[in-house]
């Protein structure tokens, strides 16, 4: 079977390690691994006391980067004030400049894709968190990118997958762009976790998505011919809904 270019990208993203949405997951498996692969790292759980101080730290912090406030990441995602907390907490304790860079954000991948490389697509990962293109990923930036991946609805989905192909951002993507990401995504898997594949597969595995998704066969895809060949594609639908409420 062929590996979905889409379906991966959201699979990997949100942390699944595995064959995508063809993986039995379990939530309590995938939100201990997803609050620390992005890069969060929750040990234990947080008592009323704790929850108040977190709540002091992300309205009152003296970090280098000062987040906004509670109410307002409250308002423009869909976490709760209790998971904003957790997930503050996690990101605080693994980076308690406020920001997290490049090198850090590939070195947390790493270490969950010990079995191949991972670096090449955190590298693609990070520059699809970091909105603003300042080299860093503020909390603001992880928790707005995690409230779409989990929370968000299938065109909010699609429309971040889309960014996350348009590699230089021009607003089409290239076959060039989606054979990087592909590429990204088997050797982040490494050779453990498929069959053992010949060096053309994933170039194969791109063609035929690309030529499905180029209707008008320019050369390019469009923002509106990928988010309408994904909403047509009942495997890529599965894996939109794969994380929903994962936390």
């Amino acid at each position: 079977a062929r590996t979905c270019p889409v379906s991966s990208v959201v699979c990997q993203a949100a942390s699944c390690p595995g064959n995508g949405y063809h993986q039995i997951v379990h939530r309590r498996g995938v939100r201990a691994r997803l609050l620390r692969l992005l890069p969060c790292s929750v040990g234990r759980k947080t008592s009323s006391s704790d929850q108040n101080s977190v709540e002091d730290e992300l309205e009152l912090s003296a970090v280098r980067h000062r987040p906004e406030g509670l109410e307002q990441l409250e308002s423009q995602t869909r976490f709760s004030r209790k998971e904003l907390q957790i997930l503050y907490r996690g990101f605080k304790n693994e980076c308690p400049s406020g920001v997290v860079n490049e090198e850090t954000f590939k070195d947390i991948y790493a270490q969950f894709f010990p079995q191949g490389d991972a670096s090449t697509y955190a590298h693609f990962l990070f520059n699809a968190f970091d909105t603003d293109h300042n080299g860093s990923v503020s909390f603001e930036d992880f928790v707005t990118g995690l409230s779409i991946l989990l929370r968000g609805t299938v065109q909010e989905k699609l429309n971040w997958a889309f960014n996350l192909y348009d590699i230089n951002k021009d607003g089409y993507i290239t076959k060039e762009e989606m054979l990087d990401i592909m590429k990204a995504i088997y050797d982040m898997m490494g050779k453990c976790t498929y069959p053992v594949l010949k060096e053309e597969t994933p170039r194969q595995h791109v063609e035929v998505f690309f030529q499905k998704m180029d209707r008008n066969k320019d050369g390019v895809v469009t923002i509106d011919e990928f988010i309408d060949c994904c909403q047509n594609d009942e495997n890529i639908m599965r894996s939109m809904h794969l994380f929903e409420n994962v936390l």
